[in-house]
């Protein structure tokens, strides 16, 4: 695991399971990092658009209670500052095993970043995945998010396949990635 022991005052982060009574939280942190990376993407129409399906406390709260879903809080001094969601379900036809579970989400709020807090959580994510039994796990990546892509290809991640994610109504291209656990 890599250290992360000088973050923030000394303070080392904690990770914990998140609960339903954290989908207020989530979907706040969710939504904020989502637009810190993707703002200026899109047109303000097609992010609106996106955000008012994608990030609501409902939707949060739904996939909380989805027993498929796992998801972890990263806070410090009680702060949520990332989250990591898991989904054991059904993975796309290019990747390698269709027993995969996919990394949903890896949101670090900006300031974070370069404190290592993604590898913290991506650590975090592997383990869980082996501790399910998965032999694979897989994401999905904007082709244009060159920051996250060198993160998971450093994590030996590699390209499956593509598909449409769907921002409003601009059809962008995302990368399906895997990496045999």
């Amino acid at each position: 695991m890599h250290s992360t022991a000088n973050i923030t005052n000394n303070v080392a982060p904690a990770i914990r399971s998140a609960t339903p009574a954290d989908a207020a939280i989530l979907n706040e942190l969710g939504a904020s990092t989502f637009r810190e990376t993707f703002d200026g993407t899109t047109s303000p129409e097609n992010m609106a658009a996106y955000m008012s399906v994608a990030f609501t406390i409902d939707a949060l709260a739904t996939e909380l209670a989805d027993p498929n879903s796992s998801f972890f809080l990263v806070e410090i001094n009680q702060k949520a500052i990332a989250y990591l969601k898991l989904y054991a379900g059904d993975a796309p036809a290019c990747v390698s095993d269709p027993n995969a579970i996919e990394l949903s989400r890896l949101y670090v709020k900006q300031e974070f970043i370069a404190q290592k807090i993604g590898a913290l959580l991506m650590q975090k994510a592997l383990d869980e995945a082996r501790n399910k039994g998965c032999q694979t796990i897989f994401l999905g990546v904007w082709e244009h998010n060159e920051r996250a892509k060198i993160f998971y290809h450093k994590w030996g991640f590699v390209k499956a396949g593509e598909h449409i994610f769907q921002m409003g109504d601009d059809p962008q291209i995302d990368w399906w990635m895997e990496r045999k656990l």
